[in-house]
């Protein structure tokens, strides 16, 4: 079961290493949809993505220095495409800006608004997709507010047209959905809109574990962008961590043990007891032993005495 997984898991292109590392972590009997969503959480990409993305063979560059290879110039984008520790952000620009202007007008203040809250948080790649056809001067059917900010977003390399063109009087637009989603797969990141793309999902398992692990959902407050702090459930990772590459986990809390001094678990006893400080050490019997003032070494004695040949 093991070696066919292993096998299963090197053909889509994973390495050996992160696939052992998972089934470690899940055991053997994991179901392979489960190893595919744990290999995604990771970070782990086929290696014919990773060979697009990464130069080969890997070259020391000093600091600061901002050589790139040639097959990274996609998007506009260089080696210092996010800074080491978060994610890259990809923006669905049609979502957003029609949330913003409450489904009736497309309001690109949204979409500023939107890339603005994540270069504070300290992001320097994110990109936005918005359909060609945007450009056009508005009609009464699509209004457009603050048409000026897509022009100028573009300028600054962050919004990225897909295609749309027109066919006999006829717009034949090109699915923006796909480029969002590849994009933001593609570069291990993080997807910005409310819309859940379920097609996309049944058309591809690893983009539905994806955009159910990536997809970041927020709201508008009176012109503030405001994502959840929970993004995947109260039990999920919090924003800050939902948004970093290396996640920092939370010190462990101990609680306190509801049975207090009446407990009778002894070090077995998974909860906090401030009045036991050799809590580790010493077992229920040694405990007792303590408290009634027996030696131990008299009570392992007897122990031995009293157990069945």
């Amino acid at each position: 079961a093991h070696q066919s997984k292993l096998d299963f898991f090197c053909k889509l292109g994973y390495g050996k290493q992160d696939i052992c590392k998972v089934l470690e972590n899940l055991g053997q009997e994991a179901l392979e949809d489960d190893v595919l969503k744990e290999l995604i959480r990771m970070g782990s990409k086929p290696q014919a993505l990773e060979s697009q993305a990464q130069p080969s063979p890997l070259k020391l560059v000093a600091r600061g220095s901002c050589s790139t290879s040639p097959g990274l110039k996609w998007l506009g984008e260089d080696d210092s495409d996010s800074s080491d520790h978060l994610r890259p952000i990809v923006i669905d620009g049609s979502n957003v800006a029609m949330s913003h202007g409450n489904k009736e007008v497309f309001s690109c203040r949204g979409i500023q608004l939107a890339v603005d809250w994540f270069r504070e948080r300290g992001h320097t790649y994110i990109k936005v997709f918005v359909p060609l056809w945007r450009k056009e001067p508005p009609r009464q059917d699509s209004p457009i507010a603050d048409q000026h900010i897509l022009e100028e977003l573009e300028k600054q390399s962050i919004l990225v047209y897909t295609p749309s063109r027109k066919v006999k009087g006829k717009r034949v637009v090109c699915y923006d959905d796909r480029y969002i989603v590849k994009v933001a797969y593609e570069k291990d990141g993080v997807i910005v809109s409310n819309d859940h793309y379920r097609d996309l999902q049944n058309e591809n398992p690893e983009w539905k574990w994806f955009i159910e692990q990536r997809l970041l959902m927020y709201s508008f407050v009176s012109n503030r962008f405001m994502p959840p702090d929970d993004p995947l459930g109260r039990h999920g990772p919090t924003l800050s961590n939902f948004l970093s590459k290396k996640p920092v986990l939370p010190e462990p809390k101990w609680q306190p043990c509801p049975y207090g001094k009446k407990c009778t678990y002894g070090n077995k006893c998974k909860f906090y007891h401030p009045e036991r400080p050799h809590q580790a050490q010493l077992s229920v019997a040694d405990e007792l032993r303590a408290k009634t003032g027996v030696p131990l070494s008299l009570g392992k004695q007897e122990e031995k005495r009293n157990r069945p040949p």
